[in-house]
Order: C-alpha cells, then structure tokens, then sequence
C-alpha cells in the first residue's frame, strides 16, 4: 500500500471521528479534480462549484458506507458525477440554456498529461465538443475523459446499452465532422 493510499486511510478515520482538519485536508486534495469533473457535466462555474461542495457533504455524511477507504477518490467521483447528472437533468427538463459559455481547465486529474494539455490540437477537441448537442457531450465527456464504460454510462445516462452504444458512436462521428469542418 502506497504511503499516499495509507495517509488518506488514516485521513478518513479521523473524519469519520469528526476531525475537522482531516476533512479539510481531504477536501484541498480532490477539490480541483471533483470541480472540473462537474464543470464538464453542467458547464456552469457556480454550479460546478456548489455540486462539488454538496458532494463533499454528502461524502463525508455517508463516510460509514464505504466498505473500502483506498477507494474514496473513486467513490467521491461517482458522488459528483451522479449529482451533475441529476443537475443536467433537471436543467434539460426545464430547458434552461447556460447564458455563458464556460471556458474551463483540464486537470490532470483527467488523465492527460501536461504536454497534451497544453496543446491546441486537444484544446481544439475540448472545444468542439462543447458544441455538440448535450446528450453528445455528456456521454463523450463520460466515455473518453472520465473512463467510463458503456455499462456505467447505460447507468448513470438511464438507457439501455444499445441506445448507448449508438449514442457514443454518433457522437464521435458528429465530433470527427465537426472538427473537419472547423480544420476546413
């Protein structure tokens, strides 16, 4: 077990306590990285940043349901997803459109490395898929930068694996011809 995995083992033990400063110290570790994986999902720096505070709560609220404390970077992560989900959804419900378009940073937390980040080429796809349709973007945003496989995302997008199957692949269709157009 890495000394990292143990630290925040520990850390979790004493939030479960009540420790206010391992909740904090919890807390200024994934908060970057549970903020961009909000902004990706509801592309509003304010609600982002309120659903990845709520989710923090909600976490540390429910800290006794989690059987396997080397796994709470993962478990906090589906808390913030699952909540920006249910935010986009209600959104889409009531058909509100975000007055500004948000430009937003990608951790490393993401899975890209700094180099790929810094690049206009992966800066130019980010963008592209801001323009998709949102059901496009949300389900490319879970598959390709989240890591999320078909079956999780027929879980967490409520559909069926087929729907989702051809979902991703008309998204990433529509992405390649967006980006030919744009490059054109």
């Amino acid at each position: 077990m890495t000394s990292t995995n143990q630290n925040i083992e520990q850390l979790l033990l004493l939030c479960k306590s009540g420790n206010h400063r391992a909740q904090l110290e919890i807390y200024n570790r994934y908060n970057k990285a549970m903020y961009n994986t909000a902004i990706r999902i509801v592309k509003d720096s304010f609600k982002a940043e309120d659903i990845m505070q709520e989710s923090f709560l909600t976490a540390f609220t429910k800290l006794n349901a989690l059987e396997d404390s080397s796994l709470f970077g993962a478990w906090l992560k589906r808390i913030v997803i699952n909540n920006s989900i249910s935010h986009y959804n209600k959104t889409m419900k009531q058909n509100e459109v975000p007055l500004d378009p948000i430009i937003y940073k990608v951790e490393n937390e993401t899975g890209l490395n700094e180099d790929e980040q810094n690049t206009a080429k992966v800066k130019h796809i980010l963008n592209v898929m801001k323009t998709l349709k949102p059901n496009y973007s949300l389900s490319l945003t879970l598959h390709l930068i989240e890591g999320y496989d078909y079956e999780e995302i027929c879980d967490i997008m409520n559909i069926s694996y087929a729907n989702c199957r051809t979902l991703i692949s008309r998204a990433k269709e529509s992405l390649r011809k967006k980006i030919v157009l744009k490059a054109s």
